[in-house]
């Protein structure tokens, strides 16, 4: 396989725990809670793992914080690129309410960074750059830092290695408007594509029009967007693929976006072709939901979902 570099700079501490009903105004007696390390990139880095393969994650760390969270990926089996982050790193607290299976996500913002930190971080990315491999830049983007940042990282890799970008906000409707000359992937949900293209996309054919726009425009050479239960639809200059696995019951779904990426990803290292590697891509995030809390997915059941996710033409 290739090499993979993710890239976290936004990372978190991922506290998982249950409590019976989320109520106001009294003590919620949650379970013990789970501990994760956690932040797009870093969960890409945990699915490849999970999955037989192997990446190097960068990762900006703070305070001691950031310390237990280097722990946490050592002993995930992950191989770091530690960087220094401002302030402490942030932790996320994901909260079930058993009584009704809903899903309760406190997200943290992280530490502002400035220009020199940006600049730092770059210069450490160029370092580390798996030459004629894959870089992946997932998960939100800390306060400071600037929304074209995908585009810095592009021209730091050149044509050194591919580049999969996932996110949302500003830095993807950045991406959209064309930010990033030659950015090799990128990928977005239903509900950011329906926010771009202006209006609902209602079905997979509709969403697949919509990527083969991005693509037309060279906003990438492949667009990736996820439907939710309805799987995935990938665009590139060879026609449209949708790939969707049998249907699942989702015990959490913390982690499924990441979780596709790192599938994907890996099966591409792999030599597997963009739509091959949707259904790879697919079969994880399906895995994903299956468990509980933050864990991701389990080796066996992406094996098991993955005939039913053989991607189709449309």
């Amino acid at each position: 396989m290739i090499p993979i570099l993710t890239l976290t700079l936004n990372p978190a501490i991922d506290l998982a725990a249950d409590v019976p009903q989320v109520l106001p105004g009294i003590k919620l007696r949650c379970t013990e809670p789970r501990v994760d390390p956690g932040g797009g990139g870093l969960n890409v880095s945990r699915a490849i793992r999970i999955l037989g393969g192997r990446s190097t994650a960068f990762v900006a760390l703070g305070g001691n914080i950031g310390g237990r969270l280097a722990a946490l990926v050592a002993a995930a089996g992950i191989e770091i690129v530690p960087f220094s982050g401002p302030g402490e790193t942030r932790e996320s607290l994901t909260v079930t309410e058993t009584a009704t299976g809903r899903q309760f996500r406190f997200m943290l913002p992280g530490a502002a960074w400035d220009a020199e930190r940006v600049e730092a971080a770059l210069a450490r990315i160029d370092r580390a750059v798996p030459e004629g491999g894959m870089v992946v830049l997932s998960g939100s983007l800390p306060p400071g830092v600037p929304a074209d940042f995908p585009a810095m990282v592009s021209r730091v890799l050149g044509k050194r290695a591919r580049l999969l970008v996932d996110t949302s906000g500003a830095p993807l409707a950045h991406l959209a408007a064309g930010g990033v000359p030659d950015l090799d992937i990128l990928r977005m949900d239903d509900g950011e594509a329906a926010s771009l293209a202006g209006r609902p996309l209602a079905c997979a054919s509709e969403t697949a029009d919509f990527a083969s726009i991005l693509v037309a425009r060279g906003v990438a050479e492949c667009v990736i967007v996820a439907r939710g239960a309805d799987g995935s639809v990938l665009a590139d200059a060879r026609g449209r693929w949708h790939a969707r696995s049998e249907p699942v019951e989702v015990v959490s779904a913390v982690g499924a976006g990441d979780t596709f990426v790192g599938a994907f990803v890996l099966a591409l290292s792999r030599g597997a072709p963009p739509e091959e590697a949707l259904a790879h891509g697919v079969a994880g995030a399906a895995a994903a939901v299956l468990t509980e809390a933050t864990e991701l997915c389990h080796p066996e059941d992406v094996a098991r979902l993955l005939p039913s996710c053989a991607a189709t033409a449309l």
